[in-house]
């Protein structure tokens, strides 16, 4: 009977075992596990690629947390800057600067008095 009529009637066909090479013992490397073990060395770099772009990721979030609160402060100060520059825009605010410092306008005199504070 050939194969093809056996497998026609339901056999099944099965294919005969290697001959062995005399001279050469079987090998005692079984290449499943290694290959098995090569493919989680691998996937383990791949993680441990993967770690410090990671902390760095994490170390920018937070520099930019704190970088976000040192921008809503510098935002304040400047929005009290400008407060400030509406006031300093009048046309006595030079002379009045110029008071707070302790200068006089021309042809007035400087007068001191001393124990007015105790």
């Amino acid at each position: 009977m050939s194969a093809r009529s056996q497998a026609a009637r339901g056999y099944r066909v099965r294919p005969a075992p290697r001959a062995r090479r005399r001279g050469r013992p079987a090998s005692r490397i079984h290449w499943d596990k290694v290959g098995r073990v090569a493919l989680v060395l691998v996937l383990a770099a791949v993680l441990v690629s993967y770690v410090s772009p990671a902390i760095n990721f994490l170390d920018a979030w937070q520099d930019s947390r704190t970088e976000h609160g040192a921008l809503e402060e510098l935002r304040e100060e400047n929005a009290k800057l400008r407060q400030r520059v509406t006031t300093l825009d009048g046309e006595d605010a030079a002379e009045r600067g110029a008071r707070k410092n302790g200068m006089v306008a021309e042809g007035e005199a400087s007068y001191v008095i001393r124990g007015l504070g105790r």
